[in-house]
């Protein structure tokens, strides 16, 4: 039987500022991508959120990100590459910290936002992020899109590069993700969000904004936990897969 992992983006909520239902997500993912303080998340939200994932058998991973709480991580920074790496080290590191005290550990690595976005094509931003993480643990794997610049560089280095696909997400031909600035880049309707989800978990292909079916690869989906209705829709993507024969199952 096929399998795939379901993720998702948690502990974004930051002081008396609270997004999203991570509890509620856990029912129905099987890892978390836990922000690590630079984009979202204190150390109050990453420890509780930590201690929450390990209750509900759901695997850890770092969501690093850009430092800019501001902007929640979406807007790209033209950082240096060593600072870049420095940053991604540290947000690791204390991820790491807040998840052991909990009696748990961190198996990945999933860039986010604007982050995520610049290392498709941003060669020097992609692999200041995989020595990052080579040189906390060679064995955390990377979570990335299809193609990009930060999975290629992450399996030149040894590391393993897991290719991701979006539930919640529509996509262009050349198989990036549509700008959140235009209309339609965010998918809202659960029955069009499992139709997309079947598609990727089935048939290893999307259908894109142009109306077009493109080949992807993805060992994992993520289903945003900060979209409108997002504990409807991932338990609505995680009740499709198995009801087409679909294991979910964490990579890591």
């Amino acid at each position: 039987m096929a399998t795939i992992d379901l993720n998702s983006d948690v502990g974004e909520s930051f002081g008396r500022w609270s997004l999203g239902d991570d509890t509620a997500m856990f029912r129905s993912v099987t890892s978390a991508n836990v922000a690590c303080g630079f984009h979202a998340g204190d150390p109050s939200v990453i420890r509780r959120t930590c201690r929450e994932a390990i209750a509900a058998g759901v695997t850890i991973g770092a969501h690093v990100g850009y430092r800019d709480l501001a902007g929640f991580g979406r807007r790209f920074l033209d950082i240096d590459p060593g600072e870049l790496a420095d940053e991604v080290v540290y947000q690791i590191g204390a991820l790491q910290a807040l998840a052991a005290v909990e009696g748990g550990t961190v198996r990945y690595v999933k860039p986010h936002g604007g982050l995520y976005n610049a290392i498709v094509t941003h060669t020097g931003q992609a692999q200041a992020v995989v020595d990052a993480v080579k040189s906390v643990d060679p064995d955390l794997p990377i979570l990335g899109l299809p193609g990009s610049e930060v999975l290629r560089l992450a399996e030149a280095a040894g590391l393993r590069a897991v290719p991701e696909a979006f539930a919640d997400r529509a996509y262009n031909p050349d198989g990036t993700l549509v700008s959140r600035t235009l209309p339609g880049a965010v998918l809202a309707d659960p029955a069009l969000v499992t139709e997309h989800v079947l598609r990727m978990a089935s048939d290893s292909a999307v259908r894109t904004v142009d109306g077009s079916i493109l080949k992807i690869r993805a060992e994992s989906i993520c289903v945003h936990g900060d979209s409108p209705g997002a504990v409807t829709m991932a338990a609505a993507v995680r009740q499709a897969l198995s009801d087409a024969g679909i294991i979910t199952a964490a990579f890591a």
